[in-house]
């Protein structure tokens, strides 16, 4: 009779390998003993404290107390914990405490300023380009930006002026007459003064002077004007008229206080030019005395009529 095979035992019934022994369990290190202390007499219960309010303080912060400890050794994990919002500063001046409050940058990282800053000192440098350029052309330059018109202020302006028309009058000539120049970066003038005489007089009958001016650094126009324009204003008793047909101005200056009369009294006249930076005087003056021995002088509108001629005639000698 033939035996049934034999069915493999369950799970329940597989056999089990067998146990490893465990490990000793590794005892952290033992804190030495600490002697046991005396018992303490027990303390009579406090009676519990009504709750205090909170006081106010001038701690920035709600709560002033310290954080509790951290783990120094433990690192922070970025995907788990929450971004923690930036405190103030607690020492930052606030607005309303004398500071204005801090703006924020302009947008474009300040480019913006900086290219308006560029902006107008390219626009300052242009304007100023055009100021000096305009300078230049006004004056003719920084070398010989004077206006001469070609005249020169001789060293001996007796010698190089023209007063013929006096000599009908006055034939007897000044055998030392005063002359002087001067020569600067700034200023040549030349100078003459002489006595007139008629003939047979042993002393001058009446007086000329005549002056030359260059200006060569600066326009004399405004000064020459308020001068000799005005020159009635500040000294009594002269009249005064414009010339026409002589420079760019000229003014006639005269005073008559003789009356007619040719032992008292003086008469005087003056013509003075401008042409330019160029100035020109010329001047005539007589005194009578009852000494005197010309009895019959020249009228002021013989004197200013020389002096017209003459004037013209020596700037055309100064041009040369």
């Amino acid at each position: 009779m033939s035996t049934p095979p034999q069915q493999p035992p369950s799970s329940s019934q597989q056999p089990q390998p067998p146990q490893q022994p465990a490990p000793p369990a590794q005892q952290p290190d033992q804190p030495p003993a600490i002697p046991p202390q005396p018992a303490q007499p027990a303390q009579p219960a406090q009676p519990a404290q009504p709750a205090q309010p909170a006081q106010p303080t001038a701690y920035p912060y709600p709560n002033p107390q310290s954080p509790p400890p951290q783990n120094p050794y433990a690192q922070p994990t970025l995907a788990s914990q929450p971004a923690q919002p930036q405190q103030p500063n607690p020492y930052a001046p606030q607005p309303g405490y004398g500071y204005p409050p801090v703006a924020a940058p302009p947008s474009g990282g300040g480019g913006g300023r900086a290219g308006q800053a560029v902006l107008w000192a390219v626009v300052g440098a242009v304007v100023a380009s055009a100021a000096w350029a305009a300078g230049v052309f006004l004056t003719g330059g920084f070398g010989d930006s004077a206006d001469l018109r070609g005249y020169q202020a001789p060293a001996n302006l007796c010698s190089g002026a023209d007063y013929s028309s006096f000599k009908d009058e006055y034939p007897e000539d000044d055998s030392s007459p005063t002359k002087n120049a001067l020569k600067d970066p700034a200023l040549d003038e030349s100078y003459c003064s002489l006595s007139l005489k008629k003939t047979g007089s042993s002393y001058g009958d009446a007086y000329l002077t005549l002056q030359v001016d260059l200006h060569k650094k600066t326009d004399p126009g405004p000064e020459f004007t308020a001068t000799w324009k005005n020159y009635g204003d500040s000294h009594t008793d002269y009249d005064v008229s414009p010339v026409s047909g002589i420079g760019d101005e000229a003014y006639l200056v005269t005073e008559d206080t003789s009356n007619g009369s040719s032992t008292s009294g003086s008469r005087y006249a003056t013509l003075a030019v401008r042409d330019g930076w160029m100035t020109y005087t010329m001047s005539y003056s007589a005194y009578f005395s009852s000494y005197d021995n010309d009895t019959d002088p020249p009228t002021l509108d013989d004197v200013t009529g020389w002096l017209k001629t003459d004037t013209k005639s020596t700037l055309e000698q100064l041009k040369g």
